[in-house]
Order: C-alpha cells, then sequence, then structure tokens
C-alpha cells in the first residue's frame, strides 16, 4: 500500500503552503504528493490569499523536492488545450528527473469557470474533449522522436507537429483517470489510463466501479489497471485529538468516521485494511485539508504507515 499526500489548495493555500507540505511529506516517506485542479473554493471556505494554478506548482515542487512523486487529481481539460498541456506536463516530468503522473478528467465545477471567463460546455461536449485530449496528448508523448503527429478530430487538428518535448518518463508518465460513469469513463481508462482513481465514494460502490474498468481492460485486451481511492484523513492519538483536528477542517468526527478515514490510528489502519479486502487498492491518497498542521502527516507516516 502506497500512501499519498492529497491537497486541495483552493481551499486557501499558496506556493509556500504547499512547498512545506510537499517537503514535509517528503522527508516522512510518502511516496506522492499530489493537488487538486480548481480556480474557486469550496463549502464556505474563503480560499484566500486566491487560486494557484497546478502545473505551475507542480513546476516549483519539481525543482525543491528530490524522490517524492508529484501529480494532480485531476487536470480539468476545460482549462488548457491538448497541445500546450502536453507540452507542460512534459517539462515538469524533465524538470522533475521523471516523478509526474498526470491525472485528467472533463471538469465539473461550473462556477469556477464563469468566475473566469473559461467556456464550459455541456457534459456530452466536455466529455468528446476529455476523450480527444487523452488521444492527442498521449499520441503527443509516444510519438517516436524524429517523427510527427497528426490528428484530425472534432474537437482539435494538430498538423505535423514535432511531438516535442518528451516528457522524462518512457513512453510517458502515468496517466490516472477515474469517475462513475458506468460505460463511457471504463471504455477511456482502458483505452489510455494506467491507474483508475476513486474519490470520496463507498467501498460497495467503488468495487463494483472497479469491477466495470476491469471489463472493460479485458475487452480491450488489457490487463487490469492499478486501483486507488481518495479519502479525508483525520487521524489522532485519541478521540479528543481527532475532535481537534475536524474542528479544524469544519468537520464533525462521527461524520468523518463514516465518510473518510478518520479515528484512532487503530480505526483508521483496520479501516484501511478493510478497503483493500474490498476493492484491491494499492494506493491510497490521503486527502489533509489543513495544511497548517503539518504535524498531522507526521502522524500518519509514523503511526499508520508502519501497520500497513
Amino acid at each position: 500500500m502506497r500512501l499519498r499526500v492529497f491537497t486541495e489548495p483552493q481551499q486557501g493555500a499558496d506556493y509556500t503552503d504547499l512547498l512545506a507540505a510537499a517537503q514535509r511529506a517528503e522527508a516522512a516517506g510518502y511516496d506522492a504528493f499530489f493537488r487538486s485542479d480548481h480556480y474557486l473554493p469550496m463549502g464556505g471556505a474563503d480560499g484566500m490569499p486566491g487560486p494557484t494554478d497546478a502545473w505551475i506548482t507542480l513546476a516549483g515542487l519539481a525543482r525543491e523536492t528530490s524522490t517524492i512523486r508529484l501529480g494532480t487529481l485531476m487536470t480539468a481539460i476545460t482549462f488548457r488545450l491538448p497541445g500546450p498541456t502536453a507540452i507542460a506536463v512534459a517539462q515538469v516530468d524533465r524538470m522533475s528527473g521523471g516523478r509526474v503522473e498526470f491525472g485528467v478528467g472533463s471538469g465539473w465545477y461550473a462556477d469556477e469557470h464563469t468566475a473566469y471567463g473559461i467556456p464550459f460546455p455541456d457534459l456530452g461536449e466536455r466529455f468528446e474533449r476529455y476523450a480527444e485530449q487523452l488521444a492527442v496528448i498521449t499520441g503527443l508523448w509516444r510519438t517516436p522522436e524524429g517523427e510527427t503527429f497528426t490528428h484530425t478530430g472534432k474537437h482539435y487538428r494538430l498538423t505535423d507537429s514535432p511531438a516535442l518535448p518528451k516528457p522524462a518518463q518512457s513512453p510517458a508518465p502515468p496517466v490516472i483517470i477515474g469517475g462513475f460513469g458506468a460505460k463511457r469513463t471504463p471504455r477511456l481508462a482502458a483505452r489510455h489510463a494506467d491507474e483508475f482513481n476513486l474519490p470520496f465514494a463507498s467501498m460497495d460502490d467503488s468495487a463494483a466501479q472497479f469491477a466495470r474498468v476491469d471489463a472493460a481492460c479485458a475487452a480491450a485486451g488489457r490487463t487490469p489497471l492499478e486501483r486507488s481511492v481518495a479519502q479525508v484523513v483525520c487521524v489522532g492519538r485519541d478521540d479528543a485529538e481527532v475532535a481537534r483536528r475536524a474542528a479544524a477542517i469544519g468537520r464533525e468526527p462521527a461524520e468523518l468516521r463514516a465518510n473518510g478515514l478518520a479515528g484512532t490510528v487503530e480505526e483508521v489502519t483496520d479501516k484501511i485494511g478493510r478497503w483493500v479486502d474490498r476493492t484491491g487498492i494499492s494506493k491510497l491518497y490521503l486527502q489533509f485539508l489543513d495544511l497548517s498542521d503539518l504535524d498531522h502527516l507526521d502522524f500518519v507516516a509514523a503511526e499508520v504507515a508502519p501497520r500497513l
């Protein structure tokens, strides 16, 4: 089981906060440091001092960390064009020495699009663009050096692209896809993904979706994808510490125990074990919502990780 740190900086964190968390996570032995890709806060947070761009952040972290893997859950295709995205992600991969993972989704939060003047097509068109962007981005990365890449699609056209730069990882950084679409999403993952991730879902719903993805992979002649989930985390030495950490993120301990990974070390490790038994996950993205509490990262790494 690989434990990964997952942050939500749109809730109120700048680059300095993210750098401190990433370096602390690296020192504590986490497998990866991931961030969301959003431009507006949610749930009543003020979001101060304002949003940070996901790939600019990861470019900085690539040069200020050395071993921890870096990525997004999930890069929104509505924010970017596929050609420049392929260039940016490849560049960050090279800057990091080959530590990038590309989580990518169709985008869903309408308000952040209207707030910053970003077009937000209906779901059908977004999914079309999502599938086409994946084909373009992975196609650019996988085109052999010295050859060109051409794509003529409904939404994007590329003619004789030199398909440069190449990522450090060959043939491409790992691609992470997620979501609960019953048909199109599993098929898309079977074509392009290395890992399938499900955020903030129940064990039963996750197991059912992983089975759909496995079936799509079998139909495409692929071995099953790596499985992962994202869960909010709130761990303490005792109930009082759990309650303090829950209050700091505006949540109730009982609700977090029901819907996330919350409680004492024994409670959380037991629940992680049940997740593994029920779903077969091999990676766990721990959503740390209070980036001022870096001792929480240390505590989970020191007390939970060794018991897995």
